[in-house]
């Protein structure tokens, strides 16, 4: 839909139906509704609305910015989204903590408010250019075949996908605050630190000129952050397990930067919204696989052995794909 309607206002309707699911937990917390299956339905209707929003931003987003600094449009984009993901949580439990759970959805609600009026403001309306006679099913067969004859681009996102999909220490980081005695506090200390680590970074990446070698640089990082996943899972300090979480952030945001530079770049404007959509299905679900992944892996090998297991997975997979694809690994500068 991204590449057969109008952009800007997909984004718009993608973002109202993360309001409208705002509005409706708000309404459950007035209502005093406790039984979980509204939430998990008012979750799964939002996660409807982001699969809309996410490729119609991406690939309007391909459309404002000029093809020369997309690296470090790709880098503030980045940025900010981690800000609000430390950030976020954080004012979300004070306003939960100290006004109640319907303080924080009002709050949402007011936010996702100016997200809307902030898209609304947008000096663009250009329709996407796409035969008409195209039928939706072969829209997303040009999409997907576009990204199996790109081994670049194919390569790019086969390998944050398995690299998120292993990495998923995230998902037991309550039980690693445990076996630390950091309480609750720290618990949400250790969650901040690799969002805290990408938003430095991704900063400093936005002030500086592109990778020289950028598919070098995303093979290490990636494998950094496989290598920090693994001393993560057998650390028994607190600050220890901090910096490498912190460590972790930073190497993942460089291989963000770099693999949403490349699919920018690499991907025709009328192909953006169709290609945006499979690195979202690439990503966005791999988030969610790899956090079961970990759940069922540390039920069946213990907590640290899993972790250990998914950190080199990710290192194995990063192995594989620097051999399969040697065009990825000798790309030079992304301009």
């Amino acid at each position: 839909m991204a590449d057969r309607a109008n952009r800007r206002t997909l984004a718009l309707a993608g973002t109202c139906g993360l309001l409208l699911s705002a509005i409706a937990l708000l309404v459950f917390t007035w209502m005093r509704i406790t039984a979980v299956w509204p939430i998990y339905l008012v979750i799964f209707l939002s996660g409807i609305g982001r699969s809309f929003a996410r490729p119609a931003v991406q690939a309007l987003s391909a459309d404002l910015v000029p093809r020369e600094i997309y690296s470090n449009a790709v880098a503030w984009r980045s940025s900010t989204w981690q800000f609000a993901a430390v950030f976020g949580p954080a004012v979300g439990g004070m306003l939960y903590g100290f006004a109640g759970p319907a303080a924080a959805y009002a709050v949402v609600c007011v936010f996702m408010m100016i997200s809307i009026v902030a898209i609304a403001w947008i000096q663009h309306n250009v329709r996407p250019a796409i035969a008409s006679e195209i039928t939706v099913g072969e829209s997303l067969r040009i999409g997907l075949k576009f990204v199996w004859n790109e081994p670049v681009v194919l390569a790019a996102m086969t390998l944050d996908l398995f690299a998120v999909l292993f990495g998923g220490a995230a998902a037991l980081l309550p039980i690693f605050a445990r076996m630390l005695s950091a309480g609750p506090e720290g618990l949400g200390i250790l969650r901040a630190a690799p969002a805290v680590g990408s938003f430095f970074v991704g900063i400093s990446l936005a002030h500086r000129p592109p990778f020289r070698r950028a598919g070098r640089t995303l093979f290490l990082t990636v494998a950094a952050f496989g290598v920090c996943i693994i001393l993560f899972a057998v650390s028994r300090n607190f600050y220890l397990s901090l910096v490498l979480l912190t460590f972790s952030g930073m190497f993942d945001q460089i291989s963000v930067v770099i693999r949403g530079t490349l699919i920018q770049i690499a991907t025709p404007a009328h192909l953006l919204g169709r290609v945006a959509a499979v690195n979202g299905i690439f990503i966005g679900s791999s988030n969610e696989i790899g956090a079961f992944e970990s759940g069922v892996a540390a039920r069946l090998m213990g907590t640290v052995p899993s972790v250990i297991f998914g950190g080199t997975m990710t290192l194995v997979v990063v192995a594989i794909i620097a051999i399969a694809s040697p065009k990825l690994r000798q790309l030079r500068e992304l301009t």
